[in-house]
This record gives C-alpha cells, structure tokens and sequence, in this order.
C-alpha cells in the first residue's frame, strides 16, 4: 500500500510541472493597452477634412482655435478653407515664376496657414465654409483638377492676363464660394484682416522645428519636402530636445501641431495608436491580433537614434505624410508615454473620437516638423536657438 501511495506522489511530482508548463507556453493574447490621461488641454471639435489634402490646414487651424482658448478668447470655429484658397492664390503665383515647375497640390506645410491669416487674416467657418458643390462633406478632387489645367496657360504665354486672374477666382468661387471681403459676425462687421485683428494672436509667436542633421543645430535651414513648396526656413535641434520642446509646450499649457509620417506599420487610427515597430514581412500573414482586441496592444517598439530618424529622412522612407495636432498626453499600464493627438478625419473612424496616442518613441523616430508658440520652448534651447 505504502508502494502504491509513493508510486502516486511520485507520477503527481512529474506531471504536474509538464501541466504547468503547458498552460505556461500556452499562446498568449495580445495585451490590451489602458491610458491614464496626464495633460489634457483645451480643443475644439474634431474636423474632416474628407476627400483633401488640406490636413496642414485642419491641424494648424485647431492649434490656433486652442491658443485662442488658452488665451481666454472663447471657443472660435474658424474657416480652413478660406486659409486653403488663399493658399492656393500664392502657390499659382508661385509656380508662374517657377515657369511652371512649382507645387501646384493640395498639400502644405504649417507656416503656410501663418503666412495666410498674417497677410489675408481669416473668417470664422460658417462665413466661409468651403462647401459651394452640393456636398455636406469636402472634396477637392475636380477643384484640384482645374486649378493644374489653368496654370498651364498664364506659363505658356508668359503673361498673367487679368483674364487669368478672373477664371482663377472664378474657380475657387465656384467651388468654395466668393472671397468674403466683408462680413457681419454676432452683430459686427468685419473684413478678413479686421476679424483677425480682432483674435489678438500674433503670428510671430509661432515657430517651425525639425531635427535632422543635414545642416547644423540651433541654424535655420530649408527642410527639402515637396510640401514646403515656399522653401520656408525650419529651427533644428537635436530629437531629445525637440521631444523636450514638445513636453515643455504641453506641461506650461501649449498645444503642438505636429508633423510626421503616418505611412508606417505601426500607425493605426483605426485602433487608435501609433507605436514605432519594424514593417511587416512582405510574405508575413496579416495579423489576427485585431479580432483578437478591440483598440491598441502592447507591442515591442524600435528604439529611434538620431541616426535612425536620418536614415529615414535620406532614403525617402520617413515622408512627410500628414499634420494633426497634439493636444496632451497620457501613460499606459506599464509607463510608456504617450501624446494624445487630434486628427482631421472625423470622430468615426478612429478609436477615441477622432483622437489617437502617439507613442514617445514613434514621435522621436517619425516627426518631421513641429510649430509652436516660442513660449513653450524651454528658455534654455529657446537661447541656443536666438529666440
């Protein structure tokens, strides 16, 4: 009996840890990421900008809405289309004297909505929303059509005829509706520069930054993008002061409008994350992890150099793809930061309204500009930069 009884410990004894082991190399599901919000500031609603390449607009309007808040303004909805058609003025008359070798498309860089609300001003959107063709929703495909079509003639004649001038306004009356040279808002009457005038923010205070090492830190120099098409002059730090710049702006209270390329795996608004992880193998099977959890996961992130972000830069890999604005930030479960991000495609699509956590790591590793107000650069890299 006793035999028998040690015979039974001793089968129990080995088999047990092979059953543990088995539920401990049992697959795992991927971990599901909670976010603790630590700054949160002040936006307006979230956009969509639709079926247009007019994101620059849509984020760096938002960024002026929040300074406006921050400012004790109030809350302003204002037009991205009147920015987005004045634009499209200067860049004709760019690419007439480029001899017809400007950049004639819908994308931007920031400074452009500053060039335009500091010569033009600006309206509030429901003076000028932008929708004259019949659609609830932007879409700037056939306007965009038009607008090459027409560039053409004023180059092969070299001469801008006041025709020219005329079928062009035409055009964008057509499709955005008239300039509103005047207008009456909540009982006053305004033209653009007045109503501008009116918002108290001056556009000097607001700077461009990148971080690459083609020209030295703490110099001006022109990022070589096709969206810079006005070859504007950008600050450049090294990327741990340019991330310090990003959390220094948010803990004193001052949003971001960032830059970046979104063309990478680890980009998913629709999960509503974006973490900095190396692209799929072209022969890899598409992965089961979103039937598994709805919204993001942990992942195992790159670790982004100052190299990396260069290499990236000279092999075309890191693109200038998309502007959002960065409204705060936020930690998961296991401490990794994160920035919350207001994006310009609507609030159905992503996982958090509209809104989507961008991981340290992917801004260190995929940022290719930033625009904010100098105040909200540490005073210590605002010396160095000679602001």
């Amino acid at each position: 009996m006793k035999q028998r009884i040690l015979t039974i410990i001793v089968l129990m004894a080995l088999t047990l840890p092979m059953a543990a082991q088995r539920r401990n190399s049992a697959p795992q599901g991927p971990e599901a990421l909670v976010f603790t919000t630590e700054i949160d500031l002040k936006a307006t609603p979230v956009k969509n900008q639709a079926s247009t390449g007019t994101c620059w607009c849509f984020a760096v309007v938002s960024f002026l809405e929040s300074e406006l808040l921050r400012t004790g303004k109030g809350e302003y909805d204002l037009s991205e289309m009147f920015i987005v058609r004045n634009n499209y003025i200067d860049r004709l008359k760019d690419n007439y004297l480029r001899r017809g070798n400007g950049n004639l498309g819908p994308g931007s860089f920031g400074h452009d909505v500053i060039r335009v609300f500091a010569n033009d001003g600006i309206v509030p959107d429901e003076v000028y929303t932008g929708l004259n063709y019949g659609s609830e929703t932007h879409n700037h495909s056939e306007l965009q059509a038009f607008i090459d079509a027409v560039a053409t003639v004023p180059v092969n004649r070299r001469t801008e005829s006041d025709q020219y001038h005329e079928i062009v306004n035409s055009i964008l009356d057509t499709y955005l509706g008239e300039y509103p040279s005047e207008f009456t808002y909540k009982g006053i009457k305004y033209t653009p520069k007045t109503f501008a005038a009116s918002l108290g923010l001056d556009m000097d205070n607001y700077v461009e930054i990148t971080s690459f090492t083609h020209w030295p830190f703490y110099e001006l120099g022109v990022l070589e993008v096709p969206d810079n098409w006005t070859m504007d002059q950008l600050y450049n730090v090294p990327i741990d002061e340019l991330v310090e710049i990003v959390d220094y702006s948010l803990e004193n209270g001052y949003t971001v409008a960032w830059d970046a390329d979104v063309s990478e795996t680890g980009f998913n608004f629709s999960a509503g994350v974006a973490q900095l992880i190396a692209p799929a193998p072209r022969t890899a099977s598409p992965s089961s992890t979103a039937t598994e959890v709805s919204g993001p996961v942990r992942v195992e992130e790159l670790d982004p150099t100052q190299k990396f972000r260069q290499d990236g830069y000279e092999t075309f890999t890191t693109t200038d793809d998309h502007l959002m604005h960065i409204t705060g930030s936020a930690k998961d479960q296991f401490g990794v930061k994160y920035y919350k991000t207001k994006n310009s495609w609507g609030t159905s699509r992503g996982g958090f309204e509209g809104y989507l956590y961008t991981s340290e790591k992917y801004l260190r590793g995929k940022t290719v500009s930033i625009l904010v107000n100098k105040e909200g650069i540490p005073p210590a890299i605002k010396a160095k930069l000679g602001l």
